[in-house]
């Protein structure tokens, strides 16, 4: 059948790659990207994660040289966790100066200054014997109050050892306005806060547990959301915001698109998502399996999370990325 004259036809916008690249929509930068790194103390040499093909947890000297490598290739950040020798329960290496997160923290910003954004993940479950983000009570509960206090000391801390941004993933009640004050306080004014705000009880997080050595037992349904909820997410928004984040997070990413729009659509400061441990499991494990292309579904699925609103995104694959990206760049000049 003969289409009629005038009939809108779409695909004239897709017949050349070169057409394609000049009225692409969403596009993907390496500054986008923020790098996920392990340090764990009593490491000698980098251990790789079985669940995590491609990642490891460093040593203090290999985590400079994975530092060095993502910010040659124009990451934007690089968030830190940290796994102690020591663990206790009130997760007592959290804020001491001398704990191998704060002393990962200064090495960066000795090393890098301010050619990258140093942040810290500000939470306990790395630090506590018990796995939860939070101290608990007599009857086995996280203790929100007594958890804000922990939560103001460590960011204290963090900032003391040379962080730029604190990442409050811990999902307590108050926890924005708790760490604003006690930075405020210390003079670390310019320090900024971007407030997991949307963090669900996922599934998707279970390769994270054996990066950074979980001694979890049970789950976090009493402080992180409902994967069945959207409004909730809204309203902690809102929490957040008026408490002073100055970034909002949505985590985990792609079962979520829905509501990173939603977040990305109200938020009047940066949003950012992170594409979590189970979510890089799943392409890798699948693309070993030859069931997809894995290059291919890195990148769509980093630019599903632009497209819905996301300004950064933690994935793993940030280095990797950054580098095929400046590749294309490069063969493509003129």
């Amino acid at each position: 059948m003969t289409m009629v004259p005038g009939t809108v036809r779409p695909r004239r916008l897709r017949t050349t790659p070169a057409l394609r690249r000049l009225v692409t929509e969403t596009r993907l930068h390496p500054a986008d990207l923020i790098l996920p790194m392990f340090v764990k103390e009593t490491l000698s040499e980098p251990a790789p994660l079985t669940s995590m093909p491609g990642v490891v947890q460093h040593t203090l000297d290999s985590l400079l040289e994975a530092a060095n490598e993502a910010v040659d290739a124009g990451v934007g950040g690089l968030m830190l966790f940290g796994i102690p020798e020591h663990k206790d329960n009130e997760g007592s290496q959290a804020d001491d100066p001398e704990g191998i997160l704060n002393r990962a923290l200064t090495l960066l910003r000795d090393n890098l200054g301010d050619e990258t954004v140093i942040m810290a993940d500000l939470c306990l479950d790395e630090f506590t014997s018990h796995g939860h983000c939070g101290v608990l009570d007599a009857s086995g509960g996280v203790d929100n109050d007594a958890t804000l206090s922990r939560y103001a000391s460590m960011a204290v801390a963090q900032a003391r050892a040379g962080a730029h941004v604190l990442g409050l993933s811990g999902m307590m009640d108050g926890q924005v306005a708790a760490c604003r004050e006690a930075l405020d306080l210390e003079g670390f004014t310019d320090v900024v806060i971007m407030a997991y705000s949307a963090k669900y009880a996922s599934a998707f997080f279970g390769p994270f547990r054996e990066a950074v050595d979980s001694e979890l037992q049970g789950d976090r349904k009493t402080y992180q959301q409902d994967p069945a909820n959207g409004r909730e997410a809204m309203r902690e928004l809102d929490l957040d915001l008026a408490e002073g984040a100055d970034v909002v997070m949505v985590k985990p990413g792609l079962p979520y698109l829905d509501v990173l729009a939603e977040v990305a659509c109200e938020s009047p400061v940066p949003v950012w998502a992170y594409q979590v441990s189970g979510e890089y499991a799943m392409i890798e494990f699948a693309a070993a399996a030859g069931a997809i292309d894995r290059e291919r579904a890195i990148e769509e699925s980093l630019i599903a999370f632009k497209r819905a609103g996301a300004d950064a995104v933690l994935t793993y694959w940030a280095t990797e990325v950054a580098q095929r990206l400046n590749s294309e760049q490069s063969g493509g000049a003129r």
